[in-house]
């Protein structure tokens, strides 16, 4: 047993990695390889052609060889890099299995023994009984135990592990099935470097590979010149010696790998080991590529699942804690009352608010300079989450504190100096490894010699806490954006504030404004009052043309009258309705013309807002076109007056019209007053035919022309 601070991967095996595992230049016995040229003739092969399939292989028609049209198979199947011919190929005693690559110009075919298994409607079922049996698992690591029985059962291999990939790129048993008297690597554990990079890349783009005999000598590919042809997708590729040994060590004869590639990427591998060589024929190979296909989907569902009832758990606790920071009470008073609800969001042992650089605990937590330490760490990482699980390895004052602060996850809020802190104690993990991962290989060519070791070996893990998962990260997201949020909510709670404080300021001004107003226009309208009263009794006394006189004075009047009430009564005093301000001038002026004009009068008024000093121009002038057309278009009898509003963009156009003889301009008071105010509205006022009567527009900006 061995106690170190954390796993270091070993580089005693990176050339390894540059082992060209792709270009052999040889194939395994077992099966046979042909290289085709683009007019179809054979110029290359491996494998003992001459005794399996023909003699006069070498320079022969590949559709002779094979006994037929090969580009006629070729065609209805799917394009891509393999395609199994659906023919079986008959040799010299035995039957092949076929599949055909296209790489480059040349198409390289391999054949292998037909095996004697199951019917394809008895696979087809097979497969649809072990798919809903994978559906039926609860839980990942119950789908994987699942996935172990059932490929043993297709593979009929002493062993069947299921392999998983993890952190650091090495690989961890999660499930296993085996023969009576096999030991176990239930959950060992398998260093990154006993699958080199390439041959990871390899299980993605193969996803069956299988060697019945690790013991077998290579059948090189002849003649000469074609040793650095690339054999990618070829399954009878010969494989490393190195591989070939590691075997040995592991006391495996034969063995075969089918990946489980999850989204694009190796997620595992389905691995079986037998003692005795056997062989894996393309029909149950095929079968275990759709099962693995199918664990892969499954494995993705299980996780998604388990990711969602996760968030479905965060979501739960934020909806708790969230609300709270939108009180009354500021923000980092709200966050000191909720930081047992805040620790036990993130599963954290410790929990703390640093704060213009006071440090606030909860939990078990480190000393106050190592939090104010990782605070610091966290704000020089900006405002985003920063999350870490080997606090030591980052903040070296950290690692004498792992027993409470080897993990940590802080939020950051540089603009408010504030800073939320998460951690997370030691996880003291006990690794059990199959073999010492940290041994160096023996050799004289140590590089490329495999471990020959894979007894058990317990390794300790110090200095890491839990991992922070990929949802408590999304939470500690949402939960930053809520409290910024907060914090925004309680600045414009502020100003809503000191607006609310200049609002009162504001009325209780107003209100001594509109005293003032209220005496005012009581006195005005006193007076507006006592002299209409008084025109109207001198029309009464007139009587003839001075009688009409004093009934024009009275409207005008009317008019002015009408603007002061508006001004009073509308809280925008600035402007008015004009067509709302029309409509009780043309009312008043009714009540004075009396029934007969008031039933043939007419409204089309569109709603145009206009500066209020405007519409008492706007106003008189309508009132002297109304009174002109009383007592000139009907010679003194009623008949219909339209009155309309109209707006087009930046102009009003008031237009009065009567079907009687109308009268077009004059020289008297009212035409000179008329005119003046045109003048005043720097408008222009147009005297039309109706057919029959008088059409009088009036045109004008809505507001005042700026002088230049």
């Amino acid at each position: 047993m061995a106690t170190i601070p954390a796993f270091v991967p070993n580089d005693g095996l990176t050339d390894c990695d540059r082992e060209p595992i792709h270009i052999p230049g040889a194939i395994q016995p077992h099966g046979l390889l042909l290289v085709v040229d683009q007019a179809g003739v054979v110029v290359a092969g491996a494998g003992a052609l001459e005794e399996r399939l023909s003699p006069d292989w070498l320079g022969a028609s590949v559709d002779a060889l094979l006994g037929c049209d090969l580009a006629a198979l070729l065609n209805p199947l799917p394009a891509g890099p393999n395609a199994t011919m659906p023919e079986h190929v008959e040799g010299l005693g035995e039957r092949f299995a076929t599949t055909v690559h296209r790489s480059g110009g040349q198409l390289l075919i391999e054949l292998e023994p037909v095996g004697t298994g199951m019917t394809a409607a008895a696979t087809l079922a097979w497969l649809d009984a072990i798919a809903s049996g994978f559906e039926r698992a609860t839980d990942l690591q119950g789908l994987c135990e699942r996935a172990a029985v059932a490929f043993r059962t297709l593979t009929g291999f002493d062993r069947v592990m299921v392999y998983r990939f993890i952190e650091d790129e090495a690989g961890r048993v999660i499930a296993e099935d085996r023969a009576p008297g096999l030991g176990s690597f239930l959950h060992h554990h398998f260093p990154a470097g006993d699958i080199p990079v390439q041959a990871r890349a390899l299980y993605v783009r193969n996803r069956t590979r299988a060697i019945p005999d690790i013991n077998y000598v290579p059948a090189p590919l002849r003649p000469a010149g074609f040793a650095t042809l690339d054999l990618s997708d070829v399954a009878v590729r010969s494989v490393s010696p190195i591989h070939l040994q590691y075997l040995a060590n592991m006391g495996v004869a034969a063995s075969a790998s089918i990946s489980i590639v999850k989204d694009g990427l190796l997620w595992g591998l389905i691995a079986c080991h037998h003692d005795a060589p056997r062989q894996l024929p393309p029909d149950i190979r095929a079968a275990a590529a759709t099962l693995a296909s199918g664990l892969a989907r499954q494995v993705r569902a299980k996780e998604e699942a388990e990711a969602y009832r996760e968030r479905l758990r965060l979501r739960a606790v934020e909806d708790t804690v969230s609300p709270k920071f939108f009180g009354l009470q500021p923000v980092r008073q709200s966050l000191a009352a909720a930081k047992d609800d805040l620790r036990a969001l993130l599963g954290a042992g410790g929990f703390a608010i640093v704060a213009d650089g006071a440090v606030d605990c909860d939990g078990l937590c480190p000393p106050a300079e190592v939090i104010a330490a990782a605070a610091r760490w966290a704000q020089e990482r900006g405002s985003d989450v920063v999350a870490t699980h080997e606090m030591g390895a980052m903040l070296p004052l950290a690692a004498a504190h792992r027993d409470r602060a080897s993990g940590v996850l802080a939020l950051a809020f540089p603009q408010d100096g504030l800073t939320l802190v998460w951690l997370r104690a030691e996880w003291v993990e006990e690794i059990e490894w199959a073999g010492n991962p940290h041994k160096g290989a023996s050799g004289t060519a140590a590089a490329l010699t495999p471990r020959a070791s894979f007894d058990s070996w317990t390794e300790i893990v110090r200095g890491r806490a839990r991992r922070w998962t990929l949802e408590e990260i999304e939470a500690a997201h949402r939960l930053r954006r809520s409290i910024h949020d907060a914090q925004q909510h309680q600045r414009i709670r502020a100003l809503n504030q000191e607006y609310q404080r200049a609002i009162v300021l504001k009325d209780a001004a107003l209100a001594q404004k509109d005293l003032l107003m209220k005496e005012v226009n009581h006195r005005v309208q006193n007076s507006l009052q006592l002299v209409a009263a008084f025109l109207r009794l001198q029309a009464r006394e007139a009587g003839g043309d001075t009688a009409a006189h004093l009934v024009e004075a009275q409207a005008r009047l009317s008019a002015v009258a009408l603007v002061h009430r508006r001004l009073y009564r509308d809280d925008q005093i600035e402007s008015v309705d004009l067509s709302r301000y029309i409509a009780e001038l043309v009312g008043d002026m009714k009540q004075s013309l009396g029934g007969d004009w008031a039933n043939r009068m007419r409204l089309d008024l569109a709603p145009v807002l206009i500066p209020t000093d405007r519409a008492v121009d706007i106003g008189l002038i309508l009132t002297e076109l109304v009174i002109n057309a009383t007592k000139y278009a009907y010679d003194g009898a009623a008949g219909p007056i339209s009155i309309a509003l109209e707006q087009h963009r930046d102009r009003f156009r008031l237009i009065v019209a009567d079907d009687g003889r109308g009268k077009g301009e004059g020289a008297g008071f009212g035409s000179r007053m008329m005119s003046a105010m045109v003048q005043r509205l720097d408008g222009a006022m147009e005297f039309a035919d109706n057919a029959p009567g008088l059409r009088v527009i009036l045109t004008a900006p809505i507001g005042e022309v700026a002088l230049t």
